[in-house]
């Protein structure tokens, strides 16, 4: 069952697993990050870019997909608009540098990446201001043909509902920290409802969450590490995940989540562990 896919709201396919590079630098290690998660199946990678990898990502794809027989439309590709780079014009302007910097023809997902601006003040008003240029100049991307879906990163239910005043065209995809530790109920039910793919980024969290004894007598039960049930925690539930990972070992422990299944209760446990604890970023400040 590896490359599982959903289908977002625009009828495409996406691989419901995929790796993410956020802190991955270097283009010999992205080259070789990227050669081996090829290998094991991962047809799906996320940058962002304020990861300033982009385009050694991008040199990376077009040295290894030849390698491995792929086709563009066979490797799912996402980035995501720096926050200094929101409002009308140098959202649209940016996102074509960063199919450029890939080496691509187009982008298979573009978010914006938190719904505020730079160099704004959280509770600015200007920020929705921002994002919703941001947001129009997506659409055009669409429109142009050099983004086939679109969505936003790390918006809270009262910026996706504000969002949905003025969009035409509805997100695709809504990405945001989400694990046991963080359980966004209120973000998933609103996905659901408006039939929105949730991704979630941290699945795995930090110590505190991996050396929790739920989590290891579920893992001792599967013979499955901690990480890898975290990840299937969330893809079972039709979450969607891009764990990231410099190692082959922990690249292959990943992704070797298809053999078992939680049951509804071990999910249900999982779940319980909910502190409303952000390990990353947390947006709740922004206008």
């Amino acid at each position: 069952m590896a490359n599982a896919h959903v289908v977002l709201n625009s009828g495409i396919r996406m691989p419901i697993f995929g790796l993410g590079t956020f802190k991955l630098a270097g283009a010999t290690k992205i080259y070789e990050v990227i050669d081996a998660a090829l290998k094991l199946g991962y047809r799906s990678i996320d940058t962002a870019q304020v990861y300033k990898n982009e385009e050694d990502i991008g040199k990376a794809l077009k040295e290894l997909m030849p390698k491995y027989k792929l086709e563009r439309k066979d490797v799912f590709i996402t980035s995501k608009l720096s926050p200094k780079n929101q409002g009308k014009g140098s959202a649209y302007e940016s996102c074509v540098q960063s199919i450029a910097q890939l080496q691509l023809d187009y982008l298979d997902l573009f978010l914006i990446h938190w719904p505020g601006k730079q160099k704004l003040k959280p509770e600015d008003e200007q920020n929705r201001h921002f994002r919703m240029e941001s947001w129009l100049d997506l659409e055009k991307l669409v429109k142009d043909g050099l983004v086939k879906n679109i969505g936003v990163s790390n918006y809270y239910v009262r910026h996706l509902d504000d969002m949905m005043t003025y969009a035409t065209i509805p997100p695709a995809v809504l990405q945001v920290e989400y694990h046991p530790h963080l359980v966004q109920t209120d973000l998933f039910e609103w996905c659901q409802r408006q039939n929105v793919h949730l991704q979630a980024y941290r699945s795995i969290g930090i110590d505190e969450l991996q050396t929790d004894p739920t989590l290891l007598q579920i893992a001792k039960t599967h013979s499955k590490t901690a990480s890898q049930v975290l990840l299937k925690w969330a893809v079972q539930q039709g979450i969607g995940v891009i764990p990231k990972s410099s190692s082959h070992e922990h690249l292959e422990e990943n992704f070797n989540i298809w053999n078992f299944t939680l049951s509804e209760e071990e999910i249900k446990s999982l779940s319980q562990l909910h502190k409303g604890v952000h390990y990353c970023w947390d947006p709740v400040k922004v206008a």
